[in-house]
């Protein structure tokens, strides 16, 4: 198909391109055993000096280990108020004990113990993210029911730590609107290793970690309050975060950033160029070329595709 193309549909939306219709990957090899854990804490255990922390050590883990903070509003122990909860979620390609002596070492402030792990193996791991019990049977699995779930998602990228008292002003506002959540998942490690045009995925080194803003509900007359709610939380962050862009990550698509009629070539472009320099920072004026030379038609679109060049 050649290097650009390959390029572009390797991060950039193969949907914006054509049809895949098979492709090769290359397995990597992991540890027999594995150890994950999830622990929470509140503002009430030291919560905003762990979130402190983790901001600071979290990126500069060993490769091995995965720290995600999930961030939520929850009653507090007096049930008239809330507070907020901060789970840490992790993954350590490798045992307990040795997992223990990097977070004694690196960051004893999140307090974690031998009963919080659970060792397990790499493929049951897949239950434990899914936040399926680790030893399901597979007849539990096959009766699981889905139900029907909507949501709203949006990203940014955080560059430089978030003071105290930054963090505190984030509590206060989770608070007031009750129902968004965060997400922080840490970059650095081999990401950072990569140069930002390998791929058309540029937020690589330099990125501190990642924010996924989510709400979901099961009640459609709930949609507007709650769509409007995780807007205004990702208003409220806009000190703490990436600037001119304001990055945003392609896997979380939020239309909010722009969207693409495709009515005439001058028009798609620009209103393209809205969200792709978000999405794909420089890496986007490549993706367009590559697009106009394949499909110059712009018969691959969606409202989020990448434009032909006019």
């Amino acid at each position: 198909m050649g290097e650009d193309l390959y390029w572009a549909i390797n991060g950039g939306g193969g949907g914006s391109y054509g049809v895949v219709l098979a492709y090769k990957i290359n397995l990597v090899e992991v540890p027999e055993n594995v150890t994950v854990f999830r622990i929470s804490r509140t503002l009430e255990q030291n919560a905003t000096d762990i979130i402190h922390r983790w901001q600071q050590v979290a990126p500069k883990l060993p490769d091995e280990l995965f720290i995600r903070t999930v961030i939520d509003v929850v009653n507090g122990t007096v049930s008239s108020q809330k507070t907020v909860r901060t789970t840490f979620i992790a993954m350590f390609l490798g045992d307990t004990t040795t997992l223990l002596s990097i977070l004694n070492r690196r960051f004893p402030e999140l307090g974690l113990v031998r009963s919080d792990c659970t060792e397990t193996s790499w493929i049951q791991s897949v239950l434990f993210w899914t936040n399926i019990q680790v030893g399901s049977s597979e007849t539990l699995l096959l009766q699981r029911n889905q139900p029907v779930n909507y949501l709203k998602r949006k990203s940014d990228y955080v560059r430089e730590p978030i003071s105290r008292t930054g963090l505190e002003s984030i509590w206060k506002k989770m608070i007031e609107l009750e129902i968004p959540t965060m997400a922080f998942n840490p970059y650095g490690g081999e990401m950072g290793r990569i140069s930002s045009t390998v791929t058309p995925f540029p937020y690589r080194a330099g990125n501190l970690w990642k924010i996924q803003y989510g709400a979901n509900w099961r009640d459609e007359t709930l949609t507007d309050r709650y769509m409007e709610l995780t807007r205004k939380l990702y208003q409220f962050m806009t000190p703490f975060v990436s600037k001119n862009p304001r990055q945003s990550f392609f896997n979380y698509r939020d239309v909010d950033l722009g969207i693409n009629s495709h009515n005439g070539k001058i028009s798609s472009y620009v209103e393209g160029k809205r969200y792709g320099k978000k999405y794909f920072a420089g890496n986007f004026e490549r993706l367009v070329k590559i697009k106009t030379r394949v499909d110059s038609g712009n018969f691959f679109r969606n409202e989020q595709s990448i434009p032909v060049l006019p």
